[in-house]
């Protein structure tokens, strides 16, 4: 049978207490000694007794720390088993330990899952540098979200990629939207639902409150109030989920697009920093480009919902600052500069801004980020002389000669079956590597799917060979002499060309279905053993 801590502890005390005190009585020649000491191991009884009593709480709480721990570990258990596709919500719910959002929003109390998102689908990753959040809600005209997707994805490199997270936050009740949205995510990135970097989540109904009796401010109208009222309280929740995620909260909308060394040049920015900063902002638009350490993110978000029906999201936070650095009998000027610390702003800016139609009902906004300047749409190299050829229907001037001189990109009308392009050497070349890369930074949805790429050996005897009897190389040969040596996969084409096929005479690029979307060719690279 084991001894509790608190029955052995005070027991142990006494013991150790009892000779000094009988020796102190047995000594004493007076009765008033005899009382002092009675005194003194009454007090020390009182003591033990509290010291029991302090041993049984704390052991309550080491009890219940712990069967916290395993409630968590049970339910991330859970739901790494699950994924793509789950349309279910996940037992998951915000760290509201670390807000007072039962005291802001009463009505939660009455809703046990209003806090419980609805994980649409997501490999619950964490550990990451870079979290980056982007609500996004329905619009009348035009959505925009997978052009941003397309944007903040492209040219990531898989390192990158494995150091981050895009979590969508589906800001909308109606559950037949929500599934729309996802559905169209999972659609066109695949590879990066499958792999984590892209998560999607919604919130429950019953997480809002009536938003239907609002109080008009700001000389705003009732459908403008309510329109940012929301919109406050989709930042909150996309902010406490996204809080335990990684080291760093990036904020973001669903109408930008991002230059294409977005990541590392936020990184670089972060590490610059010798003083202690709240924000990074890397737009000077709203809400838009605005980092914050995670650990921030809960002080951030409970301003915000003390608040969240008074004034707009980018207002509360300059607000935030003000409470926190400026000094009321200092003039405007200084409280800037005050606010300047905590508050840095990097340049050029990452993101711009894009979208016209609002996801307010009626408004327009051309909204631009002067300090963005233009982003590179292609990318040059010293390529080997070469005619070049197409079947595609080319848009205005970007032709294929200026992709192929490192002059502008490609850009054509939809491709179809059987559709090429063709690139033949003035004088056969050996070819060591090569790179198509399709689509660019401001139309990265713009690429080649479905494509092969082709060679055409300069032997001739090799050639006739290659049509009459079949490949003698691992790779498949078409009637008229060309080898199969690779195909775009999400929008790039690259590889090694095997040293035993010799010179060749040209490449082609061989559409094989029909696409959906126009198609851009922004970077051409065919390296020699001469360049």
């Amino acid at each position: 049978m084991r001894l509790r801590l608190e029955q052995v502890l005070p027991a142990l005390c006494l013991g150790a207490a009892f000779p000094l005190l009988w020796s102190a009585v047995w000594q004493g020649s007076r009765g008033n000694d005899v009382d002092m000491y009675r005194d003194q191991l009454l007090q020390l009884q009182q003591r033990l007794l509290y010291v029991k009593k302090e041993n049984k709480r704390r052991s309550r709480e080491l009890s219940s720390a712990l069967d916290e721990i395993k409630r968590i570990v049970a339910r991330r258990t859970i739901m790494t088993r699950n994924h793509t596709g789950d349309m279910k919500g996940k037992e998951l719910k915000l760290p509201i330990h670390l807000t007072n959002i039962y005291y802001y929003l009463p009505h939660l109390r009455k809703h046990e899952d209003a806090i419980s998102p609805n994980v649409i689908f997501g490999q619950q990753r964490t550990g990451v540098s870079l979290v980056m959040g982007i609500p996004t809600v329905k619009r009348e005209k035009q959505n925009y979200l997978i052009d941003t997707l397309n944007s903040l994805l492209y040219e990531l490199s898989e390192e990158q990629k494995e150091d981050c997270i895009i979590i969508i936050f589906i800001a909308e009740v109606d559950a037949e939207y929500v599934k729309s949205v996802a559905e169209s995510v999972k659609t066109s990135f695949p590879r990066e639902v499958q792999s984590g970097v892209l998560e999607v989540i919604s919130p429950p109904a019953s997480y809002y409150p009536d938003l239907s009796n609002l109080k008009e401010t700001l000389g705003d109208s009732e459908d403008r109030v309510r329109w940012r009222t929301k919109q406050n309280l989709d930042y909150s929740f996309l902010m406490l989920y996204a809080q335990p995620k990684g080291t760093f909260y990036l904020q973001l909308e669903d109408d930008i697009i991002a230059k294409s060394d977005y990541i590392e040049s936020i990184k670089s920015f972060a590490a610059q920093q010798s003083q202690d900063w709240m924000i990074l902002e890397f737009s000077q638009l709203g809400f838009i480009g605005k980092l914050f350490k995670s650990e921030d993110l809960p002080l951030i978000v409970e301003f915000f919902l003390m608040f969240y029906k008074d004034k707009p999201i980018d207002w509360l936070i300059d607000h935030l600052l003000w409470v926190k650095l400026c000094n009321p009998e200092k003039d405007a000027t200084h409280c800037e500069m005050e606010k300047s610390k905590l508050r840095i702003r990097a340049k050029p800016s990452l993101f711009q801004h894009m979208g016209i139609h609002s996801s307010l009902s009626g408004k327009v906004q051309n909204l631009k980020d002067k300090d963005f300047g233009k982003n590179l749409l292609y990318k040059a190299h010293n390529n080997p002389p070469a005619q070049v050829y197409t079947s595609l229907r080319i848009y205005q001037q970007h032709t294929l000669e200026k992709v192929y001189k490192g002059e502008d990109f490609f850009w054509a009308l939809a491709p179809v079956a059987g559709d090429y392009i063709r690139f033949t050497f003035l004088n056969p070349v050996e070819v060591e590597k090569y790179l198509f890369r399709s689509g660019n930074i401001e139309h990265a949805g713009d690429k080649l799917f479905n494509t092969t790429v082709e060679v055409l050996p300069a032997d001739e005897t090799l050639r006739k060979e290659l049509a009459d009897n079949g490949s003698k190389f691992n790779y498949s040969a078409t009637e008229d002499g060309y080898l199969k040596i690779g195909a775009f996969e999400n929008g790039i084409a690259e590889g090694s060309i095997s040293q035993s096929i010799g010179r060749l005479q040209a490449i082609r690029l061989s559409v094989t279905s029909d696409s959906p979307v126009w198609a851009i060719l922004s970077e051409v690279l065919i390296k020699t053993s001469e360049n």
